[in-house]
């Protein structure tokens, strides 16, 4: 992804990746490990953090699993996902007439 090639290849950015291209989706740690192609114990050395900050939610419970997803109610969140379609439209060599919103990227229910 664009993302990766601007900022380098790295667990913690592999796994905010995956969470922005699926940002539709929640998904128990185990399969966000596999999807996002790290360890699932690298996973656990930041995940927590990620929590914290509000940048994940849970979202509900499947049996023993908890599912998380990509917070869209977090500022933070909402700025890494502008940015990442920045980048990408910029690879694409779209020429950005006006701002994105993240209304343009999220659509309202």
């Amino acid at each position: 992804s664009a993302f990766l090639e601007y900022f380098g290849d790295t667990p913690k950015l592999r796994f905010l990746d995956f969470l922005i291209g699926n940002h539709f989706f929640d998904f128990n740690m185990t399969d966000m490990a596999k999807e996002a192609n790290i360890s699932y114990n690298s996973l656990k050395s930041f995940f927590n953090e990620f929590l914290k900050k509000g940048i994940i939610v849970k979202t509900r419970r499947v049996g023993k699993s908890d599912m998380y997803k990509l917070n869209l109610d977090n500022a933070t969140a909402q700025n890494f996902l502008k940015f990442d379609w920045f980048l990408t439209k910029q690879d694409l060599g779209i020429e950005n007439k006006r701002d994105v919103s993240v209304a343009d990227i999220i659509p309202s229910n």
